[in-house]
């Protein structure tokens, strides 16, 4: 079963085309696996054309998430991953962060989005919140304390 999706903005148009199968997943040793789907993008920007595949795999049955619900799916993760990414930048400069080397940007990232999580309660931008722990050590161990107790 297919899916279509075309997107104009930005100075590009985007096509997107998944086909799913659950026909598979009986012979992959998966747990959970319920559906495989290959998403095909095209993208044209200022006359370039460039094309994109990628694999998925779920557990959600095709009832639950026919093709269509899966393309959306998957375009709702970026939005929510393009998110994160974007409070981490400006909360901590991380686009700006020159450690490079071996699993450190991996740990760092880690330890990002643990304080992001840690800050989720708190109605105040990252940065500001950051300058309060800064100048009140006590409370943000106070904070960690409580975020995993």
């Amino acid at each position: 079963m297919t899916a279509h999706t075309i997107e104009k903005g930005h100075g590009r148009i985007e096509t997107r085309a998944l086909t799913a199968s659950s026909e598979i997943a009986g012979y992959l040793d998966w747990p959970g696996l319920a559906q495989v789907a290959c998403i095909r993008r095209t993208r044209d920007v200022s006359g370039k054309t460039s094309h994109e595949r990628v694999y998925i795999i779920t557990s959600l049955t095709r009832k639950k998430a026919p093709p269509a619900a899966l393309l959306a799916l998957n375009r709702q993760h970026w939005s929510i991953e393009n998110a994160l990414h974007w409070r981490r930048d400006t909360g901590f400069a991380e686009d700006a962060s020159t450690i490079r080397g071996g699993n450190a940007p991996q740990a760092l990232a880690g330890l990002r989005n643990t304080v992001l999580r840690l800050l989720q309660p708190f109605p105040i931008p990252t940065r500001a919140a950051r300058q309060v722990f800064a100048e009140n050590r006590s409370r943000a161990i106070d904070l960690v304390r409580q975020g995993f107790l």
